[in-house]
């Protein structure tokens, strides 16, 4: 998953104002960043890290991926997370959860910054995830990062290259040795002819 953040930010619910009757409101920010969260983007969601209650759940999910959202995050919870997981668009949290947000979240913003995780989250900043997990990157970095993981993957292909035809990794990995990077060199250039 790769895409830029846009985000939505919950505090702690409160029972006069969390009640099922908010949802009619067309500018409740949980529902309005749904529907304004542009194609290509990733929704990241604020929950406080408290997966007590869902984030969201199937339904948003789905409308998040009909809206062509790269993904979803959030340092709280999924409800209804079989179905989440057969959808296309990958989501990311810390574990399910079944009870509404009412009862634990109030959103009250959409596209500011916010921490997701215990990390600062800008919107626009860049949202990369795999299996293994989510990172931000900052938008201003991203150019920089992503040239350094490219090279970086070529050189850990090289490493497990050398390592199957029966290297050591001493000097290899990392390259303390400096004839490894030399014959890292001499590998790039190969393929890359």
């Amino acid at each position: 998953m790769v895409g830029p953040a846009f985000t939505l930010r919950y505090i702690p619910a409160r029972e006069d104002l969390d009640v099922l009757a908010s949802f009619e409101d067309r500018s409740h920010a949980q529902r309005k960043g749904v529907e304004e969260c542009p194609h290509g983007a990733v929704f990241v969601i604020d929950s406080r890290g408290d997966a007590s209650a869902a984030s969201a759940g199937c339904i948003l999910a789905a409308r998040l991926q009909a809206r062509g959202c790269r993904g979803m995050v959030t340092d709280g919870g999924f409800r209804d997370t079989p179905d989440i997981a057969a959808l296309e668009m990958p989501t990311f949290h810390s574990r399910p959860s079944a009870p509404t947000n009412l009862i634990k979240h109030h959103a009250v913003a959409i596209n500011d910054p916010i921490a997701c995780g215990g990390v600062p989250v800008f919107p626009g900043d860049v949202m990369v995830a795999d299996n293994e997990g989510v990172v931000c990157i900052p938008s201003h970095l991203v150019d920089d990062v992503a040239n350094e993981a490219a090279e970086m993957t070529k050189f850990e292909d090289f490493v497990l290259e050398m390592v199957k035809e029966g290297s050591s990794i001493f000097g290899l990995y990392p390259p303390t040795d400096p004839e490894t990077m030399n014959l890292f060199s001499e590998w790039k250039r190969v393929r890359d002819a």
